[in-house]
This record gives C-alpha cells, sequence and structure tokens, in this order.
C-alpha cells in the first residue's frame, strides 16, 4: 500500500507565518485603538473629565458678581461696588449650636429662630448674612466660632444718594439692575459671577476645614454718561424747592444739548435714596421724564406754528381776528385769557392766544398737522437708552372732530412726555433736526479700553433751517415784555421759550378736572445759539397754575447757574437785560377782591396795582382771575378801572406802566 503524501514543508512555515502576523497586525491594531482612545479622554475630552472628577468632590457656592461703576461726564462715581464680608456656616463643623446661634444674632441683629434654624440644618452650607457692615464682620469675628467663615463680596453703593437716583436706578441684593441705567444696562455691568469651592467627601460632608478656593467674576464694563452730576444737582435742588412751594403732587426737568442729544441732567419729584430704596415708594422709583403723560397745553402751539410756516399757509406777521376772547366752533366755546382783536401770528404766540391758535390750525388742516406731530416725535419714542418709556397718546386724524382739532392745537387732547417735550423743542433750536437723547457716551473694558460708544444721532429733518429760525424769534418774544414766559427771563441772554397750563382729566367725571393743572415751560438758551433745551412740569400745583408763574421762574434759576457752571458767555452787552431790574419797594396792600362766576355775573372790586412791577402785576393776575392788559414797561402809573372800583369778571383791565423817575 502506497504512503499517503504530506504537505510541503515550504507552505506550511508559509501558513504559519502568515497565521502570526495575523495575530500580530490584530494586536498593533488593538493597540492602536487603546492609545487613540487613552488620547481621546485624556487630551480631547481631558477637561470635560477633570470637571466631572472635580465635581465628585468640589461643591461650588455662587458669589455675587462685581458690577461696573457708573460715572458721569467728567469721571464723578455716581455709582460703585465696594467690597463687603458675607458670613456663612459650616453646621457639620459647629460644636454648640444653639450657643454660637445666640452669640450670632446679637451680634448681627437677627432673630435667634432664623439663626438657630439655619446653624440645625443638615446642608453643609448656609449663608448667615451677607454684605455684612465692617461692624458686623468684627463682632463676629473677635467671637471665634468654629465653623463659622467670612467671604469678600461686592455691594451696590450710590456715593451722591438721591442726586440721579431715577436716572442711575438701583440693583437687588443678586445685585441684578432692578431699576433705571442698572437694568437698562444689566449685561454690560454684570460681568461673570465667581464661585466659593468646597471641597467634599461622596456623602456631601467637607474634607478639610478652612481650605476653601475663590474663582473670581469674569471682569464686567463701566458706564460713562452724558449727566453733568453738578447740573444734576442743581436741578433737583431748584425743582424740590419749587414742587414744596407750589405744594404740587409732582415735578419733572429735562435738561438737554439740543445739537447732540446728550441728556445733561433729568431729575423728578418725589425722589428717593437707592442705598435704602426699599424705604420708598415704588412711585418715587419711576422717572417720570419717560414713563409720566401729561397734555402739553399752550407749549405744544410752537409746534403747530412752525408746521404752519413750514407748509407756508401762514406769515409770521399776518393777522388774524381774535374774537374779543370768545370763539365758537365745533359746537363748543373756546376762550382767551383776555380779550384780542387781531394779532399777528407771532403776537398769538407771544400772548397765547388759543382763539389764534385754533384758527391756523383750521386753515393748516388735520392731516398735515397730524403728520408733523408725529415727525416732531409724540406718538413715538424719542429711542433713549432706559427701559420704560412711553409713547404717549396721539389720535389718528380720522377721530378728529372740528373741536378736536383746535383743542389740540393748543396742546389739549393729546398727552406727551416731559422728554418727548424737549427733543421736540431741541429740533426748534437745532435749526430743524431732530436729535435721538441718549444718557451713555460710552461703555468701557477693566483696562479703560472703549468697548462701546455712542454718537449724536439725527433722526431726521422736520422743518427747514428758515422755519425753525422764525418760530425761535417768536418764543424769545414770548419771555420778552408783553409775553407770557417773562419770567423765565436770564440776566445777560435772550431766552427763547413758551409756557404751557393744561387741565388735567378727571378720572372719576371723564371730563376736565375744574382745579387740576398741569403748568409747564420749555425753552432754550442762548436763543442765538443754543446750548441748553430745557422742559420743567408741575403737576398739579396749588399756590398758582400759571405755568409762566409756577414753571418759568424754575427755567430761570437753573438755566443761569447751568450757564455759569458750563462757562457759557452772556450774549446780550454788559448791562443790558431782557427785562427792566424789578427795584426793591413795598407792595401796597390789596384791596379785597370779590370776582364773580365765568359768565361774568356779578360785581368784583379793582385791586390798587400802583408802583407795582411787571411781574408783581402778574402775580396779582394768577391769584385773581382778572383779565390784565399790560401797556409800558417799569412800574404801574396808571389802571382802569381805578382802585376799589366795581368790575365784572369777564371786564378788561387795562395797566399802564412807566419806568420809575
Amino acid at each position: 500500500m502506497a504512503a499517503r503524501p504530506t504537505k510541503h514543508p515550504d507552505k506550511a512555515e508559509r501558513w504559519f507565518r502568515i497565521r502570526l502576523r495575523l495575530v500580530g497586525a490584530v494586536f498593533v491594531a488593538a493597540f492602536f485603538l487603546v492609545a487613540g482612545r487613552a488620547y481621546y479622554l485624556q487630551v480631547v475630552t481631558g477637561e470635560m473629565w477633570q470637571k466631572r472628577a472635580e465635581q465628585q468632590f468640589q461643591r461650588a457656592i455662587p458669589l455675587a458678581p462685581q458690577r461696573g461703576n457708573i460715572y458721569d461726564r467728567s469721571g464723578a462715581e455716581m455709582a460703585v461696588s465696594l467690597e463687603n464680608d458675607s458670613i456663612y456656616a459650616e453646621p457639620p463643623r459647629l460644636g454648640d449650636a444653639d450657643a454660637a446661634a445666640r452669640q450670632l444674632a446679637q451680634a448681627l441683629n437677627l432673630p435667634l429662630a432664623e439663626v438657630r434654624d439655619k446653624l440645625n440644618s443638615r446642608r453643609g452650607f448656609v449663608w448667615i448674612k451677607r454684605r455684612v457692615t465692617p461692624a458686623e464682620s468684627e463682632r463676629v469675628r473677635a467671637l471665634r466660632l468654629a465653623g463659622i467663615d467670612f467671604i469678600k463680596e461686592h455691594k451696590r453703593y450710590y456715593p451722591n444718594s438721591e442726586i440721579g437716583a431715577q436716572v442711575v436706578g438701583f440693583t437687588g441684593l443678586d445685585p441684578q439692575g432692578l431699576e433705571g441705567l442698572e437694568l437698562a444696562y444689566d449685561s454690560d455691568l454684570l460681568g461673570g459671577g465667581g464661585y466659593l469651592l468646597m471641597e467634599q467627601d461622596a456623602l456631601g460632608r467637607r474634607m478639610t476645614a478652612g481650605n476653601n478656593i475663590v474663582r473670581e467674576a469674569a471682569q464686567s464694563h463701566s458706564l460713562h454718561l452724558t449727566i453733568d452730576r453738578n447740573l444734576q444737582y442743581v436741578v433737583e435742588r431748584e425743582l424740590a424747592a419749587q414742587v414744596r412751594a407750589m405744594r404740587a403732587r409732582a415735578g419733572t426737568v429735562v435738561l438737554m444739548e439740543p445739537a447732540t442729544g446728550r441728556i445733561l441732567a433729568m431729575a423728578s419729584q418725589p425722589d428717593f435714596n437707592p442705598n435704602v430704596f426699599w424705604r420708598h415708594k415704588p412711585e418715587q422709583w419711576r422717572n417720570r421724564a419717560i414713563s409720566d403723560t401729561f397734555e402739553p397745553g399752550s407749549t405744544f402751539k410752537i409746534f403747530l406754528m412752525a408746521a404752519a410756516l413750514e407748509q407756508g399757509v401762514i406769515r409770521a406777521n399776518q393777522t388774524f381776528f381774535c374774537e374779543n376772547g370768545r370763539y365758537r366752533i365745533g359746537g363748543r366755546t373756546i376762550h382767551d385769557h383776555r380779550p384780542y382783536q387781531n394779532l399777528t401770528a407771532a403776537e398769538i404766540l407771544k400772548v397765547s392766544s388759543n382763539i389764534g391758535t385754533a384758527k391756523i390750525a383750521k386753515i393748516l388742516e388735520r392731516e398735515r398737522f397730524h403728520h408733523y406731530i408725529e415727525r416732531f416725535g409724540f406718538g413715538h419714542r424719542t429711542g433713549i437708552d432706559l427701559r420704560g418709556e412711553v409713547t404717549g397718546l396721539v389720535r389718528g386724524p380720522g377721530q378728529w372732530f372740528e373741536i378736536d382739532l383746535a383743542a389740540i392745537s393748543f396742546g389739549q387732547g393729546i398727552s406727551v412726555t416731559a422728554l418727548q417735550l424737549a427733543s421736540a423743542t431741541s429740533a426748534i433750536a437745532n435749526g430743524g433736526r431732530l436729535m435721538r437723547p441718549y444718557l451713555v457716551e460710552r461703555i468701557v473694558d477693566g483696562q479703560g479700553q472703549v468697548v462701546r460708544e455712542q454718537t449724536p444721532t439725527v433722526m431726521h429733518r422736520v422743518v427747514s433751517r428758515e422755519v425753525a429760525a422764525q418760530v425761535r424769534d417768536m418764543m424769545v418774544a414770548a419771555t420778552e415784555q408783553g409775553g407770557t414766559g417773562t419770567l423765565a427771563a436770564i440776566p445777560g441772554f435772550r431766552v427763547a421759550g413758551k409756557t404751557g397750563t393744561a387741565q388735567k382729566v378727571d378720572p372719576v367725571t371723564g371730563g376736565y378736572s375744574a382745579d387740576k393743572r398741569v403748568s409747564s415751560f420749555v425753552g432754550f438758551v442762548p436763543a442765538e445759539d443754543p446750548q441748553l433745551v430745557m422742559v420743567v412740569v408741575l403737576d398739579e400745583p396749588q399756590e398758582k397754575t400759571y405755568g409762566g408763574l409756577v414753571a418759568a421762574p424754575v427755567f430761570s434759576r437753573i438755566g443761569g447757574q447751568a450757564l455759569r457752571q458750563l462757562g457759557i458767555s452772556p450774549t446780550l452787552p454788559k448791562g443790558i437785560d431782557p427785562l427792566p431790574p424789578v427795584l426793591e419797594v413795598r407792595t401796597p396792600a390789596l384791596a379785597p377782591l370779590v370776582v364773580g362766576e365765568p359768565s361774568g355775573e356779578g360785581p368784583g372790586r379793582m385791586p390798587d396795582l400802583s408802583g407795582m412791577s411787571y411781574r408783581q402785576v402778574l402775580q396779582v393776575m394768577e391769584r385773581t382771575g382778572l383779565n390784565i392788559r399790560l401797556e409800558g414797561s417799569g412800574r404801574v402809573v396808571e389802571q382802569i378801572p381805578r382802585s376799589g372800583e366795581k368790575i365784572r369778571f369777564d371786564s378788561e383791565v387795562r395797566v399802564r406802566l412807566a419806568a420809575p423817575t
């Protein structure tokens, strides 16, 4: 039997080498797979796993971030963040929790039950009191209690207290912005939050004592404002004094650069202290310049006049018959504060004739008037960098009846904000261009580098430069002899302005209140080269109601001080003031005056005005409601009717003044 043939030895050896190589390739592939996975875990995702590992034995306690500072235009601090101690406890490390609770409650002036509950907690970390005063911190440190420790946190502080409070706003404990610029620029000011890291075991117990790690917060930004702190102080002081003197419900002032839109001061009364904001009512936190609306009254006449001149439907020297003070329109009768006959358009604005204004509005017509109302910015937000701005109320022209057109022409039946009024007046002062108002000039990081900057922005042109100049001249006449705004005069400067007195709507009856008024004045100075636009509004003054007597003097006092602080030189020759000086003389005693009802029923008696100045006669006019026609300047030398004679409510009183001899 023949033997079976065997495999060739070369083939067997070759097959063995192939299997060996396959096994080697598998091992090499496995090695690279393991090495690649190790690289991925340790290098590519190493940071993530490191953090996960740290989370297993570290606990992060969030700390309040440090907010950036807020500065005025000259670099003075308006809001800063100061370091304060915050006190916390680690209950597992405490010895006698009840004894520690009694000591801490006494040192920090806290309820004993509240502290005891915290110290008897099963948690590994509890806050006892955050941002304590230095005295409280010293008292607790002196106790040397185990398990009680300190960490530095930042507390918001407003070094100027009430100055600029409604503009700057305030923060909560977090600290997050709650009002004003603190809220509007919260993300810029806040930065990132820091952490207190504590080591713990798998059961959440502290592993080491006193070995906490603090991770600092990300850097925040600071704000540099257009507000001038010194001007803000002057505005708030003068406004507060007038609100008290007039026993007004509230007051608002806006001071603005017309050429740029920068807000130099913005004040509301009543105010509050942002360091202890919780002690004040929320209505005191409100920035009334952007959140409160009111009917502008006769201040609105300047925008009607600008629109009519721009459209070419009237001329400044065109004459209108003013119906002797009574005019029937749309089934209603409108009145002037005294009877007038023929007045030019310029004189209508100077003496603030409602009848003349209504006739101009009728010529302009509702569609065109409404167009210019919106072009001046009414009925829309101004775009200022604050939260809470309202639009006011401007009804569409399709909803206007004949009497509505007349009423809106002299500022009734429409509501505006003080900022809208200031912005629209700035368009007149600025040659017809409407600027966007703003408060924050630039945002700066921790290294002093500018992150973001605001620059003056022209919204659009409302009227031509020529028309703006015509309206400006009319407004100057309104503050000069014979105008309604003479008390706004500033020695050495020509002032352009307009007074306003508007009835308030009674929320109960839905009609106009018989005794509640909003008194206002809007103007700019120097009239030839306007540097300042100011709006003054007093809500429900009790002593007087006319804007020329209530709001205009505030404009004069603030404007005079502001011009000096800004280094603006007088524009009038030395010794020449827009009004004759008021001589210090004793005012004659006034005879008792009893006036009849507005219908003209019932006689009264004429007071003695002899020797009075122009301004003193205006005050008598406000107090008594007389229709006084003033002629000349200086001191009263003649009056008709004479002192003590019987007069009717609607009869005209003629008073002639002459320079003292």
